[in-house]
């Protein structure tokens, strides 16, 4: 039982640690994840970016997870794959890595998601959030 509540424990932090994480980007909102493996951050994509995704022909949010792959190596699955809601984008993440490593993973997710909002936001009019 002791080593069941250790690994417990440390999903909780695990999972402290990612929601905290996302919630510190621009245009990103997440619930903290209670009793999953899985984290479902919002990421609130700019009127740009979702016009590159349609040039490229992508969804919006796959588009979102290809650049996060291509730029940091973290794997993410896009909300669409689970039939959201029209014009809401999602991702699913994982809490599964290794404690150490969390928060070098955020801090790698921070800057690529800082530099994507950066590149496609509107600075005339659109709001950071």
């Amino acid at each position: 039982m002791v080593c069941s509540k250790g690994v417990l424990e440390s999903l909780r932090r695990r999972a402290r640690i990612m929601t905290d994480g996302f919630n510190s980007c621009r245009n990103v909102v997440c619930n903290f994840t209670e009793g999953a493996m899985y984290s479902f951050p919002q990421i609130r994509l700019p009127p740009k970016a979702i016009e590159a995704a349609k040039s490229a022909g992508k969804v919006a949010d796959v588009f979102y997870c290809l650049k996060l792959l291509e730029a940091t190596g973290i794997s993410t699955v896009p909300g669409s794959g689970f039939g959201q809601k029209e014009g809401v984008f999602h991702l699913r993440t994982t809490i599964l890595p290794a404690e150490e490593d969390m928060p070098a993973i955020m801090e790698s997710f921070k800057k690529f998601n800082d530099e994507f909002m950066e590149q496609y936001e509107d600075h005339k009019g659109y709001s950071r959030m």
